[in-house]
């Protein structure tokens, strides 16, 4: 299996592989859990790189790797139900559960019991992960140049699942060229225009962002209006009829 490295500044996730480390010669039960995407998976198998890993979505296979194996990462752990019936003595069990609240239950079965972050509360780790995902991204896009994206804008709400997606639509935005866009554009209209009045219908498409990134820019309608070439009553009824704030 290919090494896997786990990274992390946060003194919550060091303390966990110190004590993941530890363990490593004992034959207990070990729990980690919190919000889906926090790296829990990636970080165990970092550690434990022997271990057999399961799925707890599948409890047959689940209950034959409980019985053949002395070492074993239990993934999805949060699937199982009926955790009571889990023969976890004299293994080396690591289950990583995503629970937004763990359940009482799991206090007598894990000798051990660490919570993971979300990736809100590790900003290091942003701002590590940030240059690093930037780098791969542009280079699968075959970008060689500086792109400027601020780190602020990313999307963390599914920590490193919409971290990576958000990032990589930011990057393909500002490398977009202006044929990219009117490519992009043609796809999209080429399946929606029909009826009889599809041109207002669509204008919208080249206004509204037009307005928006001009408001953003000179923090002036009456500015705005002159680099537009427009009347700033015109410029008004614009912003109403896109429902610009």
């Amino acid at each position: 299996m290919k090494k896997i490295d786990f990274i992390s500044h946060s003194v919550q996730v060091q303390g966990i592989i110190k004590g993941l480390t530890l363990s490593k010669s004992l034959f207990i039960s070990t729990i980690i859990w919190g919000e889906p995407y926090t790296g829990k998976l990636t970080l165990v198998r970092s550690l434990f790189p022997k271990a057999n890993c399961v799925d707890g979505r599948d409890l047959d296979l689940l209950q034959q790797s409980l019985q053949n194996s002395e070492e074993l990462i239990i993934y999805n752990f949060d699937a199982i139900s009926n955790i009571q019936m889990l023969n976890l003595e004299n293994r080396r069990i690591i289950a990583i559960a995503n629970y937004d609240k763990p359940p009482s239950a799991i206090e007598s079965r894990f000798a051990f019991i660490y919570h993971m972050p979300p990736l809100r509360e590790r900003l290091k780790d942003v701002s590590y992960f940030f240059k690093e995902f930037s780098k791969e991204i542009k280079a699968d896009l075959g970008v060689d140049r500086d792109v400027e994206v601020d780190p602020k804008s990313l999307d963390l709400s599914e920590n490193f699942k919409s971290f990576k997606i958000s990032l990589h639509k930011e990057l393909i935005k500002k490398t977009l060229s202006k044929e990219d866009i009117e490519l992009i554009l043609f796809d999209y209209l080429y399946s929606k225009v029909e009826g009889k009045n599809a041109y207002r219908e669509h204008l919208s498409l080249y206004e509204k962002p037009l307005i928006e990134a001009g408001l953003k820019k000179f923090k002036s309608q009456l500015k705005l209006s002159e680099v537009l070439g427009i009347n700033r009553n015109t410029l008004r009824k614009k912003i109403h009829e896109h429902n610009i704030d």
